[in-house]
């Protein structure tokens, strides 16, 4: 049994269920519908009655003549009660709605559709004065807000709308909304200052702000979760210079783009909501500017400050503008840049007594943004200027600048160039680890800064030091200095400084300098000893460190120049830079070597040109990594190798390969790059292997290339590899070149480049192959100060 059967209920059916709940629907928007029109006729007949009053004053009638003759008038002119209410009310008013309105009868009147055009102002201005109507006659900022949409916004497109009020610290609060979920109403109920929004912006730059969409504005607001695409005009509402709210006008798509006409109207509706939030109603005068609440208050707090204090009023004019600011209260501390007393500038306008601040410093803007917005503003070392008799008196100062209620309070704080002074020495001193002294001779009266306790290590309570006692504090070596400065000053009466160790209590010792000179009376009596103690500590070991480094320095040019030239005489007794021609038939071998221009840079190059027992010709050349002593013995080693193994008869690869097992196991993990050929006088065929070396290069009539690329590692990178080995048959004439890397590597040039280079320079004509050489050396183009071999080889 279902439960309402229990009940001795029968259960409703679904379709009877459905239709009661639509109708209930039905019920409930049909109510709605009609109290929104109660409510529009309601804010009809506000404005029908007020242009009834208009019309008893003008025609001296009764109500019920009004009502007759407006009624009248309507017939006639061809439009509704309304319509005319509304023209009245703006003939009479004269105010910025009527502006609004003619400005926008007047640019839709150019239109060839001139009637329609003036039934579309027409209701321009009725929707304006009954939105007005209705904000002046409600009870809340809600109803203002909803009023604004119904009755101004809707029509224009919009579907939201939000009224912030301007707290007195920049805050927003939503006073206001329509057309807004009451939950996402709910969360933006407060935004703390300082939060970045849409409204924010406005509020800040005191202009309006025009968001295409939220998302692509990348600022928060009210609606952004119900739609991110949302287009807003957001408006600063204000009078008399201050920002009561913020006017956020919300359309459902990308912001539309506005005519100037629709523009102006919102701009009115905003002066709109900015009167009916303001404290003053807006057709209140403010020829008067009287004192705003809570002055008498913030005199009060004026006069407890310690810094000079003003207390600011707006001036305003007879259009409700901000012009000025009176000085309302001056407070007793009051301290003027040109030296006025305090009734000279209290009750004037700001401008009429510091006509600077409307100058470079901007003074005035400042505060009137704050007054507007209620943001603090502080800066520090402004300069605020006065004019006494058309000369401008400047000061530096420190300024706050804040809103309370209707009024402003300015305080500065003069900086007083003596006490300023006063603060650098005392910087000074810390920094430079400086205390001064005086002391009186006849009275024996001893004065330290509070530094100078510092830099003894004492307490400020202890007594001083006399000048007498101070070899009792210092070390026992410095005792003789210490007798020659006293005498100096004491006796000879003459400026003098000498430094001293420092024995401090705590068992620290520093290194002080100090410096004193005397006070003499007119008589030329001594009368007093001023002068000051630095702590050069620092200093001193500075100098130490820098003199043991000086030394070290000179010791180690001195050790290093001293290898770097047994090195070299190492490297020229195996490697002389010319040998004697190689007797050898059929061939002509000649050698050249160059060594590094830098002693420093003494490297590890190498050659060798031997006969064996063969008679094949050992050809080598190699290059040894780094520099100095190790790699001048590493070449010896790796030479002298080469010549006993190459006595076996083994060709030029299996030779590589055993020197390579020399380098990595048989000396101090040297590695070298090698390139190594035996030639055959009698077949003319050399035969050749390289280790990570550069190829030869082969001369043959006008021609010069280089030999392949054998693969090869260079020796002593593992322990054990092989080597591929080539054959070249020479023919009578050819010149074979072996060479290292120092006579083609540049820092700015690919290897290519510099091999092209050499074989230009290598085809070239010569009358012999010691010329041939020393041409490629001549114009080699290398800069790193590398060894250079060259071995060449010429058929005969």
């Amino acid at each position: 049994m279902a439960p309402a059967e229990r009940d001795g209920i029968p259960a409703p059916a679904p379709r009877a269920l459905s239709s009661t709940v639509g109708r209930l629907v039905a019920t409930v928007k049909r109510l709605r519908a009609e109290v929104s029109a109660a409510h529009a006729e309601a804010d009809g007949r506000a404005l029908i009655e007020l242009a009834k009053g208009v019309m008893i004053e003008r025609l001296g009638c009764g109500p019920a003549q009004a009502a007759r003759q407006l009624t009248e008038l309507a017939g006639q002119a061809g439009v509704t009660p309304l319509e005319l209410a509304a023209d009245i009310v703006n003939e009479a008013a004269h105010d910025h709605l009527t502006q609004v309105a003619g400005d926008f009868i007047r640019q839709v009147s150019t239109s060839p559709e001139s009637e329609e055009a003036q039934h579309r102002g027409s209701s321009v201005a009725v929707r304006l004065r009954t939105a007005e109507c209705a904000a002046l006659a409600a009870d809340d900022t809600q109803a203002v807000a909803e009023s604004l949409l119904q009755h101004a916004l809707a029509p224009l497109g919009a579907t939201a709308v939000a009224v912030w009020s301007a707290g007195p610290d920049a805050s927003l609060t939503l006073c206001g909304h329509a057309g807004f979920a009451a939950g996402e109403a709910e969360r933006w109920r407060y935004v703390p200052p300082g939060v970045a929004t849409v409204a924010r912006r406005a509020l800040t730059d005191l202009r309006t702000v025009r968001v295409s969409s939220l998302a692509e504005a990348g600022l928060p607001s009210v609606g952004l979760r119900q739609n991110p695409q949302s287009g807003r005009v957001v408006l600063p509402a204000g009078t008399g210079g201050r920002v009561q709210a913020v006017l956020e006008i919300c359309w459902p798509q990308r912001l539309p783009e506005h005519t100037p006409a629709v523009v102006r109207q919102l701009e009115a509706l905003a002066e709109l909501c900015a009167h009916t939030l303001g404290d003053l109603p807006a057709d209140a005068p403010h020829q008067d500017n009287p004192v705003p609440a809570g002055s008498a208050e913030l005199v009060d707090l004026c006069e407890g400050l310690y810094d000079p204090t003003l207390v600011l009023t707006p001036h305003l004019d007879d259009d409700d503008n901000l012009v000025d600011f009176r000085i309302h209260h001056v407070n007793s501390y009051f301290l003027d840049p040109a030296g006025r007393s305090r009734g000279a500038v209290e009750g004037a306008l700001l401008l009429e007594a510091y006509p600077m601040a409307a100058g470079d410093s901007e003074l005035f803007e400042k505060i009137a943004r704050v007054y507007a917005t209620g943001e603090p503003f502080r800066a520090r070392r402004m300069t605020l200027t006065a004019l006494i008799d058309d000369v401008p008196l400047s000061s530096v100062a420190d300024l706050s600048v804040t809103r309370h209620n209707g009024s402003v309070l300015l305080i500065w704080r003069i900086e007083d160039e003596t006490a300023r002074l006063a603060s650098l020495l005392q910087h000074a001193q810390r920094l430079g680890r400086i205390g001064g002294f005086e002391e009186n001779l006849y009275t024996g009266r001893i004065s330290w800064n509070e530094p100078l306790f510092s830099l003894y290590g004492r307490s400020t309570s202890d007594t001083p030091v006399s000048l007498q006692d101070l070899a009792e504090h210092a070390h026992s070596d410095d005792a003789v200095a210490i007798g020659r400065f006293l005498r100096a000053v004491l006796y000879h009466r003459k400026p003098a400084s000498t430094a001293f160790r420092l024995a401090r209590p705590d068992g620290v010792t520093r290194y002080i300098r100090v410096i004193a000179e005397p006070v003499l009376d007119a008589d030329d009596r001594l009368l007093a000893v001023r002068g000051a103690y630095q702590d050069i500590s620092s200093q001193h070991w500075t100098e130490v460190a820098l003199a043991a480094t000086r030394d070290q320095l000179a010791h180690s040019e001195q050790e290093s120049a001293e290898r770097n030239r047994l090195t070299l005489q190492l490297q020229h007794a195996i490697m002389p830079p010319t040998q004697a021609p190689l007797a050898a038939p059929g061939l002509e071998v000649a050698v050249r070597y160059r060594p590094a221009e830098s002693e420093s840079a003494v490297g590890g190059d190498w050659y060798d040109a031997v006969v064996l027992p063969s008679k094949k010709i050992l050809l080598c050349v190699g290059d040894i990594a780094g520099h100095g002593i190790r790699a001048a013995t590493g070449m010896v080693v790796l030479r002298n190798a080469m010549r006993g193994l190459a006595i076996t008869g083994a060709g030029p690869g299996q030779l590589l390969s055993w020197l390579n097992i020399v380098a990595h196991h048989l000396t101090e993990r040297v590695t070298a790059t090698a390139v190594c050929g035996l030639f055959d006088p009698e077949t003319r065929v050399l035969r050749w292997a390289r280790a990570g070396h550069l190829p030869p290069v082969l001369v043959r009539g006008e021609e010069a290339i280089k030999l392949p690329l054998l693969r090869g590692l260079l020796l002593g990178a593992i322990p054990e590899t092989e080597y591929q080995e080539e054959e070249v048959r020479l023919e009578v004439s050819d010149t074979l070149l072996m060479y290292t890397d120092g006579l083609i590597e540049r820092r700015d040039m690919s290897v290519e480049d510099s091999l092209s280079h050499l074989l230009t320079t290598a085809k070239a004509p010569a009358s012999s192959l010691q010329r041939r050489l020393d041409r490629l050396l001549t114009h080699s183009e290398a800069d790193t100060d590398d060894d250079t071999c060259i071995i060449g080889v010429r058929v005969g």
